[in-house]
């Protein structure tokens, strides 16, 4: 196998605290912002949920804060494929609207 001459930058550890727990992941300095920003967000969903859950443990919160962020992320997508289904739908309709009206000028 050939070797690339390209060299990729290498995975550098990211403190991430989730709840009062640090872990350390791996990641590309180009992912390091999109990462910290998740980390972010799951902190604070994880936290929400616990002030309003009695006495969770952290695997309990995170399992409750996966399942929301998931449905979260499930709604959106849905809205999103609703809307691009509809600029494709209105798109055709005008492409044979413009059509019709090339038929009708060249005609």
């Amino acid at each position: 196998m050939a070797e690339s001459s390209v060299s990729t930058p290498a995975n550098e550890p990211v403190a991430l605290r989730l709840v009062d727990r640090e872990f350390l992941i791996a990641c590309a300095p180009e992912e390091r912002e999109g990462l910290l920003e998740s980390a972010a967000y799951l902190d604070r969903k994880m936290r929400e949920l616990r002030a309003n859950a009695k006495a969770p443990g952290f695997d309990r919160l995170a399992v409750l804060a996966a399942i929301s962020v998931t449905h979260e992320f499930l709604s959106l997508r849905k809205q999103h494929t609703g809307t691009d289904q509809g600029v494709t739908d209105g798109l055709a309709a005008l492409r044979r609207k413009l059509e019709a009206a090339l038929d009708a000028h060249v005609k």
